[in-house]
């Protein structure tokens, strides 16, 4: 963990530059690198996900991912430098609302899309677990993200999640379906313009029923 002035260039499907200034430079021994400000909460302003190789020379730290992208950070001054041994992580546990839906649902996919199969619940990536992992009636895959309120950062998860798996070509390209019981406005909007689709639910009418499962 550094904290450093420092200045930051991007070069892969485009290109992105930081001007020096001071930032929060994670790097987590998954091979991946973040670069914080004191601003915009927990999203950085450029990041390295894992894997990638990290070479550190001559104060300047450089990321490469498999692709060939790359992520360039000079470090013009370090302010503050530690190393934390974090081990490991029990994981997210879900609020029973979160979890309850997570499992209705499951048992009455084909109610979101009619063509929807569910390969696995809860299945394991690198940054975390895909609540449900589907597949339509072509084969594709689609993941699904469910919440009990829907707002900005839980359509930024699944996302996270879908960049993962499309880097598999098992999985990609995917498509994918943002449940909640309430969705925000402007999680919907941010979601649709993503390409994402957005499905409200009625946990009260998912308990009650056997059969049919009734969006809105």
């Amino acid at each position: 963990m550094l904290v450093a002035r420092c200045s930051v260039e991007y070069q892969g499907r485009l290109g992105a530059r930081l001007d020096p200034a001071p930032r929060l430079i994670l790097l987590k021994s998954d091979g991946s690198v973040a670069i914080h400000s004191d601003s915009k909460a927990y999203k950085p302003l450029n990041w390295m996900s894992p894997p990638c190789s990290i070479v550190e020379a001559d104060g300047v730290i450089t990321a490469t991912s498999p692709k060939g992208e790359t992520l360039r950070i000079v470090l013009h001054e370090v302010l503050h430098d530690t190393a934390v041994e974090l081990g490991d992580d029990p994981g997210l546990t879900k609020d029973g609302v979160e979890a309850e839906l997570q499992e209705l649902i499951a048992a009455r996919v084909a109610a979101l899309r009619a063509d929807l199969t569910v390969v696995r619940r809860e299945y394991p990536t690198d940054i975390g677990p895909v609540d449900l992992l589907c597949t339509d009636a072509e084969g594709g895959t689609v993941v699904v993200e469910v919440k009990r309120v829907g707002d900005i950062s839980g359509v930024d998860q699944l996302v996270r999640y879908q960049e993962r798996l499309d880097r598999d070509s098992r999985f990609a390209p995917t498509s994918g379906i943002f449940v909640a019981e309430r969705i925000k406005p402007q999680a919907r909007v941010y979601a649709e313009s993503r390409g994402i689709t957005c499905v409200e639910v009625s946990i009260a009418m998912l308990r009650g029923s056997t059969n049919r499962l009734t969006l809105f």
